[in-house]
């Protein structure tokens, strides 16, 4: 089994909060593939609280400080801060997948950097919290982590990433995207869907997700990133195949 690499004081020095009940982090941060078949999967249910608890937090939050804004802007504006990309990136910088027990398969591949077991050890700890300490105290964490997110001039703005990248292939290939699911992972309450996108026979970029629609936009996102990469390494194998084909000639 591969154990953390940093003790739960960093974390909770990272977190910001000092637990009463130490034994509510370690849960939270045992990933399933350290826990013995047929054991209860505390991190788990953990992380299924955390969920639950994030989403009220960041709704609150929202309500605070945009009073006059509808529920679908709300909606929308909550369902970006809380998709697994954002939840990862905040595990990163908490250095949860340092602090993570995982299983020696799930070390081995990578699993300390990924961004389903990133997201979901930070909803963990989350719950794990609320567990400690009530939702007051989780809230003010959650307003902690994401005081600059909820502070930025564009908070309420979303990204239409799937749109974005229609347009520059249609414009560029005169081709469609297509997305392809090809994993899903985790427990019912917390599904993973992994999602790749092609264009013209090639594979741009691979997303993930809580849903197949938001794997397909974090998908669509990273392809705009890397548009421009791949659209010069096409060209240059389309020049290859032509200087091959005069070459026979």
């Amino acid at each position: 089994m591969g154990g953390s690499r940093i003790s739960t004081t960093d974390v909770e020095t990272n977190v910001g909060y000092r637990f009463s009940e130490v034994s509510l982090l370690e849960a939270a941060l045992t990933h399933s593939s350290a826990v013995p078949p047929g054991a209860v999967r505390a991190g788990e249910q953990l992380e299924f609280l955390g969920d639950a608890v994030l989403d009220l937090a960041i709704a609150d939050l929202l309500l605070e400080r945009f009073p006059r804004k509808n529920e679908g802007t709300l909606s929308k504006t909550r369902s970006r801060l809380v998709c697994t990309a954002f939840l990862a990136e905040k595990g990163r910088q908490l250095g949860l997948g340092e602090a993570l027990a995982l299983g020696r398969g799930e070390d081995r591949s990578g699993g300390r950097d990924k961004d389903s077991i990133l997201a979901a050890a930070y909803e963990a700890v989350l719950g794990a919290i609320y567990r400690d300490a009530g939702f007051f105290r989780t809230r003010a964490i959650v307003r902690r982590h994401f005081k600059a997110d909820l502070g930025a001039s564009d908070v309420l703005e979303t990204h239409d990433w799937k749109t974005r990248f229609q347009e520059r292939t249609q414009k560029q290939w005169r081709e469609l995207p297509e997305y392809r699911h090809v994993d899903e992972e985790g427990p019912p309450h917390a599904r993973t869907f992994r999602v790749e996108v092609w264009v013209a026979g090639a594979r741009f970029a691979a997303g993930e997700g809580g849903s197949k629609r938001e794997a397909e936009q974090n998908a669509a996102e990273s392809a705009l990133a890397q548009a421009d990469e791949i659209a010069d390494e096409m060209a240059d194998e389309a020049a290859d195949e032509a200087a091959d084909e005069g070459t026979l000639d």
